[in-house]
């Protein structure tokens, strides 16, 4: 059974539907059960034409479902308007169907949650599985969601930007339970690049595959491994020069952006054999060209460390100084600064601190054992 087959065809499917009159969230649910009746089926009686076949199981299951309704005689309509199998239509409105699942009247967590099942195809205990929540929990959540955008018409214009910060999230939960988010992500952008022609599309494309080339070597027996400790040669060296071209093709367009920026950064990362050789003046450079853009203090932070690679720990810290110390892996990078500048007592604390606040349980672990390190 290709799943990565079912998964492709997904989008394209539920767009027929809408096409023809169902509203979102009934459509979703129809080719859902004709996914599941594909599973079924396929194996023993591969279809000639999938799409086709996909598309008049789920229309089927729409009118059946739309049969048993109260409101039949108000959908009468759709019923004799039912279309003859035969070869699906060649129009492609995956990108419309992006737009939906990241409408801006959605919450983050819905519009990923929405966009991993209806582009994604995947199913409800797959996400549930991937975000570590009970399935009814998902289930509740994509309904709202389903719910939410059921009155949006399918042609309203989108915000391309929103569709790839959903992606951007997706990208960044990594992987959990038996589906790898990581990779979805950049298989659903990869999509969205075949159908939209923005640089920002290829911008991110680049960024997921030169920090997903690294992935490999970034746990060591659980453990977390700093960049600068990883071991080069586990990195995927095709992905890297996949990225590093998509990244230079749009680069190219002259409509800086800030995935594309942070793409490039990436790129010198990947460009040097070791770590001492890395060239952090051109990367505080595209950081500053990524402040330009975006002015975030999380981009601030990521800056200082750059500065002080480049122009010594005190300038780092200089900078740090400028940024208030509640953010997010502030007491982190001000251990790693202090500990460069040689002071081990302090850094040492930080450590421990920024290890009492750190979410992630594996980012915890390394960091006490640095605070640790330092005080034997």
């Amino acid at each position: 059974m290709d799943e990565a087959l079912l998964r492709s065809l997904t989008p394209a499917v539920l767009s027929v539907l809408v096409r023809r009159g169902a509203d979102f969230a009934a459509a979703e649910d129809a080719v859902q059960d004709a996914l599941v009746e594909a599973v079924r089926v396929w194996p023993d009686d591969p279809p000639r034409d999938p799409k086709g076949w996909l598309v008049t199981a789920a229309w089927r299951k729409f009118l059946d479902a739309t049969r048993a309704e109260k409101a039949r005689r108000r959908r009468e309509d759709l019923v004799d308007a039912e279309p003859e199998p035969g070869p699906a239509p060649t129009s492609d409105d995956t990108l419309q169907l992006y737009f939906l699942c990241a409408h801006p009247s959605l919450t983050p967590s819905s519009a990923v949650a929405l966009t991993l099942r209806a582009v994604g195809g995947l199913t409800t205990r797959q996400i549930a599985q991937a975000y570590l929540v009970p399935e009814a929990t998902m289930a509740q959540r994509i309904s709202r969601a389903k719910k939410t955008v059921s009155d949006v018409r399918f042609d309203q214009p989108g915000d391309v930007a929103t569709v790839l910060r959903v992606l951007y999230l997706v990208f960044n939960e990594g992987y959990s339970g038996d589906v790898d988010l990581a990779a979805e992500a950049i298989r659903l952008t990869r999509q969205l690049a075949a159908v939209v022609d923005h640089p920002e599309v290829a911008g991110l494309l680049a960024l997921m595959l030169l920090h997903h080339a690294r992935r490999a070597s970034r746990t060591v027996g659980g453990s977390l491994v700093p960049l600068a400790e990883q071991d080069r040669g586990r990195w995927d060296t095709r992905m890297i020069a996949e990225g590093v071209e998509v990244l230079q093709a749009a680069l190219a367009r002259d409509r800086l952006g800030e995935f594309q920026a942070q793409a490039a950064i990436a790129a010198l990362h990947a460009d040097a054999p070791v770590a001492e050789e890395t060239d952090w003046v051109q990367i505080v450079e595209w950081y500053d060209e990524l402040l330009a853009l975006t002015d975030s203090p999380v981009v601030r932070l990521n800056r200082a460390v750059a500065v002080g690679e480049a122009d010594g720990p005190r300038a780092g810290l200089k900078a740090l100084a400028e940024l208030d110390d509640s953010l997010p892996r502030h007491s982190a990078v001000s251990a790693y600064l202090h500990e460069r500048d040689g002071d081990l007592r302090t850094a040492a604390r930080l450590y421990a601190e920024a290890a009492e606040k750190a979410t992630n349980l594996a980012e915890r672990e390394h960091l006490t054992r640095q605070a640790a390190r330092l005080n034997n």
